[in-house]
């Protein structure tokens, strides 16, 4: 970082410091956009080209961060504020709701819902799956295409369901 210092003038004035823009910025914590935005609102004072006025640009970005937070900043800076705080309120608000969800067993990690919606799912996959053997055994009037459309239509139901490649290892 390089701050230039110009000595007081012949009628005793203060000493000037001078800083760069990217410095500036750096000091701040601000970007190179933000910075021309205090620019036009006289928060940092310009010197020239790429030179602020060190002591005062601080004194006045401090004191505008001080009014902002205080509620007595301008409108929009009052309003950006406003809406910050609100949103991290519902934030913070839903955070807590989930976390006495959950101690209150009314939320399931997502990892045990798949897992039990799994089993319950290979269970029917297995169930429909054995229907045109168990209709061969039992309707013996059934011809051989007959049982072999209903496992097909079983098998093409069971793809749309998105049992997907399991019902084909089968066939």
């Amino acid at each position: 970082m390089r701050i230039m210092s110009e000595l007081p003038g012949l009628a005793g004035d203060k000493p000037v410091h001078r800083i760069g823009g990217s410095d500036l910025c750096d000091l701040f914590g601000i970007t190179p956009g933000m910075l021309t935005t205090l620019g036009k609102r006289d928060i940092v004072v310009r010197f020239g080209h790429d030179a602020y006025d060190l002591e005062e640009s601080t004194r006045r970005y401090i004191a505008s961060l001080r009014e902002t937070a205080s509620g007595r900043g301008g409108q929009e800076q009052v309003l950006n504020l406003t809406g910050e705080r609100a949103r991290l309120a519902r934030e913070q608000a839903d955070a807590q709701a989930l976390k006495n969800a959950v101690m209150r067993g009314e939320n399931v990690p997502a990892v045990e819902v798949e897992r039990a919606w799994g089993d319950i799912l290979r269970g029917l996959r297995s169930r429909l799956l054995a229907v045109p053997s168990r209709l061969r055994q039992t309707v013996p009037h059934l011809t051989t295409s007959d049982v072999t459309l209903i496992d097909r239509e079983l098998r093409d139901a069971l793809q749309e369901l998105g049992a997907g490649g399991q019902a084909d290892a089968n066939d």
